[in-house]
């Protein structure tokens, strides 16, 4: 669902679209399954998330940006403040709900701690997938016209927060800032700390058993045994690879697709990141 807030309008999607597609998911038996975006005050509502669930929504994409209250007050971000965000998270998590995560740094009162709380929070959250970008200002929105106001502004921002380009002067050392952002991905991303926040993830992981078609292919298995070549005997996160898959099996049989998809996907992070 391409809706920045999907839970816009909470009456209409609990009264209408949701039951709407559980009956026809049902019908089908969970032919697919579904992601969208929302805001963190999803967690606030127990009925709305079950019904996303029954619905056959397995990702929920989620702006935390950061853990500093500050920067949330510059980025206007009131919705995740006062509040504990991990505890938000695990409780969507719990309820069967894959939180995937967007993190920035480079506010002006990001703090030089920042680095290391960011990291400690992606971690401690078993958000696996994480998005951190360095801080942009787009034409046209206030943060640019701020910006100008100061005399900051460098260019027009790239529109990609990844890059490691700035498009304005930040208050904190340019180097530090690259340096700290840089940190955060070679660590996050790292075999040793990716796989451990898979486990995170998959502990506090509890979707209700739907009915689904089995619909197995050889791409399945290919992919499968893959991932055992390039992960598990060739690659440098084989150990890691390894304790993931015999804990799945041991603690969380259900989910050892799911752990093996995550492996894979670390994988692709590591070599977009360059790590």
């Amino acid at each position: 669902f391409v809706d920045d807030n999907f839970i816009g309008n909470k009456k209409r999607l609990k009264t209408e679209i949701l039951p709407t597609l559980i009956d026809w998911m049902k019908q089908k038996r969970y032919p697919f399954s579904f992601s969208t975006e929302a805001s963190i005050n999803l967690s606030d509502d127990e009925e709305l998330m079950q019904l996303m669930a029954k619905a056959g929504f397995k990702k929920v994409f989620i702006g935390i940006e950061t853990p500093n209250e500050d920067s949330l007050t510059e980025c206007n971000k009131y919705l995740n403040k006062n509040r504990n965000l991990i505890a938000c998270v695990k409780k969507i998590q719990n309820i069967g709900l894959e939180v995937q995560a967007g993190f920035i740094v480079g506010f002006d009162n990001d703090p030089l701690s920042i680095f290391e709380r960011q990291i400690s929070f992606i971690q401690k959250s078993g958000i696996v997938t994480a998005m951190v970008g360095l801080l942009n200002a787009p034409r046209g929105t206030r943060l640019y016209n701020r910006l100008k106001k100061e005399d900051r502004l460098l260019n027009d921002s790239s529109g990609d927060n990844t890059d490691c380009s700035l498009n304005f002067i930040p208050k904190m050392n340019v180097e530090t800032l690259m340096n700290g952002y840089k940190k955060i991905l070679n660590t996050i991303y790292s075999p040793k700390h990716y796989y451990k926040r898979v486990i995170t993830f998959l502990k506090g992981y509890k979707p209700k058993p739907l009915r689904k078609k089995i619909n197995l292919k050889f791409s399945h298995f290919k992919a499968f045994f893959k991932s055992i070549w390039f992960l598990g005997i060739k690659g440098k996160e084989r150990l890691h690879y390894w304790k993931l898959i015999s804990w799945t099996l041991l603690r969380r049989p259900r989910f050892f697709d799911l752990a093996i998809s995550f492996a894979i996907y670390g994988f692709h992070f590591r070599k977009v990141a360059g790590i």
